[in-house]
């Protein structure tokens, strides 16, 4: 299992699989092929069905600008490796091929590819211990929270990298709260983050604690919409989810940073472990792999930071997983905005109702954390790929803009 670096990622929005994913994969590329004259990418499956809405295109002509990039769009084919798959030919004057490369967006800006002689940089395992189970019975045996079992994984550093993400998801929430305006795509979707939060502050003290957590998730999720810089935890599209319940807990609890990315450390460690045995890729497992998975590290973080024990925190994150099985993912447009952003602010009061349950009882439970990430993974391969990022199914056909 690698590195909480390899997990929480920064750059810009709106989706870590459509937008940071295929950017990084044309950097890597044309680092390959400087000489090139002219570049055309071939988008599959739902890189190519949603592609436009999250601005797959417009990032990867960023990085390859001022070279000349054509696009050829293929929803029909969804190749068996990945649905998030796209094929790079580098072309000279003449519009000849100089090389080509098929790589594949895996979620959370990650790519891969289909063969063992990839040219891919593979990052450093890091975790030896790659299921819940074996981390707790590591914990039970050293007397270790799941915070100082990252720690002797990664060394001192990884404190250092979570400083970062941190500042990096309150500034995110800082500007969404303080934006306004209609949100880019053409959906016509008003910003609310600073509306909500002038409401709620200006309501009286016994809705204020309620209020400002959906205005946290609001403010962050609005952010990527907007193609703003977040972190992805664990993708741009569940961004909001994480920061939002970390900074209520801080705020009520007046913990220090300290202890909030401790909090972090154990809420990479549950998406780290999701991503190693599961997935965290809409276009592989529906939204249960995004905000379903985003939920369970806000409610384990939560529960560290309320008091609560390994066993506790593992069990708030199955409840966080578990209740969001098989949830769709079905963008309309193709944007990260409906339902999208809202998603993000429902999850995290899921996220805080789960910390303080599992809080409130001795950690036992029936169905380990282990056997939901196991059933969320079958689940979001038993999903009809119209509910999995195409734009083709659920809520995407219920509405379209402009109407037809």
């Amino acid at each position: 299992m690698y590195s909480l670096r390899e997990l929480y990622r920064i750059g810009h929005g709106p989706s870590s699989s459509h937008t940071m994913g295929p950017a990084n994969a044309a950097s890597l590329f044309r680092q390959r092929f400087p000489e090139a004259q002219a570049f055309r990418i071939h988008l599959f499956g739902s890189l190519a069905a949603t592609g436009k809405g999250h601005l797959t295109d417009i990032a990867i002509q960023r990085v390859l600008a001022p070279v000349e990039v054509s696009f050829l769009w293929h929803p029909e084919h969804v190749p068996n490796f990945h649905p998030n798959g796209m094929c790079m030919e580098a072309l000279d004057s003449a519009g000849q091929v100089m090389g080509d490369w098929e790589v594949f967006s895996l979620g959370g800006g990650a790519l891969g590819e289909n063969t063992a002689t990839g040219r891919l940089p593979q990052p450093e395992t890091i975790y030896a211990d790659t299921t819940m189970n074996a981390i707790l019975k590591h914990c039970a045996h050293s007397g270790q929270s799941f915070w100082e079992y990252v720690e002797e994984q990664e060394g001192p550093g990884i404190w250092d990298f979570l400083r970062e993400v941190w500042q990096t998801m309150q500034a995110a929430i800082e500007r969404g709260l303080q934006a306004e305006g209609v949100l880019p795509g053409g959906v016509g979707l008003t910003r609310k983050a600073w509306v909500f939060y002038r409401q709620i502050s200006v309501s009286g003290k016994n809705f204020l604690n309620e209020g400002l957590l959906p205005a946290y998730a609001l403010a962050a999720a609005e952010e990527n919409a907007s193609g703003g810089v977040v972190v992805t935890a664990p993708t741009c599209g569940s961004c909001g989810i994480v920061p939002a319940v970390l900074r209520h807990v801080q705020e009520n609890t007046h913990c220090g940073d300290n202890a909030i990315l401790r909090a972090l450390a154990t809420a990479g460690l549950i998406g780290n472990l999701v991503k190693e045995n599961g997935s965290i890729s809409g276009a592989e497992v529906g939204c249960q792999g995004e905000v379903g998975v985003a939920c369970a590290m806000a409610a384990g973080a939560a529960a560290q930071l309320l008091g609560g024990t390994p066993r506790q925190v593992e069990y708030a994150a199955e409840m966080g997983l578990e209740h969001n099985l098989g949830l769709t993912c079905d963008p309309v447009n193709g944007m990260v905005q409906i339902p999208c952003i809202e998603r993000n602010v429902f999850a995290a009061a899921q996220a805080l109702t789960c910390a303080r349950y599992a809080c409130a009882t001795d950690g036992s439970h029936r169905v380990s954390f282990d056997e939901v990430v196991t059933v969320m993974k079958q689940t979001g391969h038993d999903l009809p790929s119209l509910y999995r990022e195409t734009a083709s199914g659920g809520l995407a056909t219920a509405y379209r803009f402009p109407p037809k």
